[in-house]
């Protein structure tokens, strides 16, 4: 009885984690991310956005390592439009040991840590692919603010292999210099 109840129990748990991933296996990271290479400005070149971001223009997010390990991080966009109003978010990094640099906890909010893989990176870490487990979120962002279209396209069918839906991707406009904010609405 006992050995039954425990197999319940277990193939359960095991359901209620499948259940919490769409029953997708996990996203594998990369194998190794040298951090310092990897601070810096990111251009958001596409994403399937948070509700936070949706409608962003000009999205850029930037790594900077702070001196107890932590990543700062200040991602920027305009809202709804090149000169639009400037939205700027704070988040702090959590590198996760074990994990070759490569996941961590983005914390917007105390306690909470958002899952942040990186799935892919491009050998001299010009491009590179953010994702979740849930694949609710994905980012995919660049150096540059564009990308050749053949490189984009091969970006997006590696999204596609890692299990997102790619009719949800959103390309992210991106115009520099940007141009001078609208005035107030009076």
């Amino acid at each position: 009885m006992r050995a039954t109840a425990l197999a319940w129990l277990m193939s359960t748990c095991l359901l209620a984690a499948c259940a919490g991933q769409g029953g997708a296996r996990p996203i594998p990271p990369v194998e190794q991310v040298d951090l310092d290479r990897f601070m810096g400005d990111w251009y958001v070149i596409a994403s399937i956005p948070t509700a936070m971001e949706r409608g962003a223009h000009n999205a850029v997010e930037t790594y900077s390592r702070g001196p107890d390990g932590r990543i700062d991080t200040v991602f920027r966009f305009r809202k709804d439009g090149p000169a639009g109003e400037l939205e700027t978010m704070t988040p702090t990094g959590f590198v996760r040991e074990g994990t070759g640099n490569a996941v961590w906890g983005m914390q917007f909010v105390w306690p909470v840590k958002a899952e942040y893989i990186i799935a892919a990176l491009a050998d001299d870490y010009s491009d590179t692919i953010v994702a979740r487990n849930k694949r609710d979120y994905v980012w995919i962002m660049a150096r540059t603010p564009t990308l050749p279209e053949s490189r984009y396209r091969q970006l997006v069918a590696e999204v596609a292999a890692m299990g997102y839906d790619t009719s949800r991707l959103r390309r992210v406009p991106q115009q520099w210099p940007e141009p001078a904010p609208r005035p107030p609405l009076r």
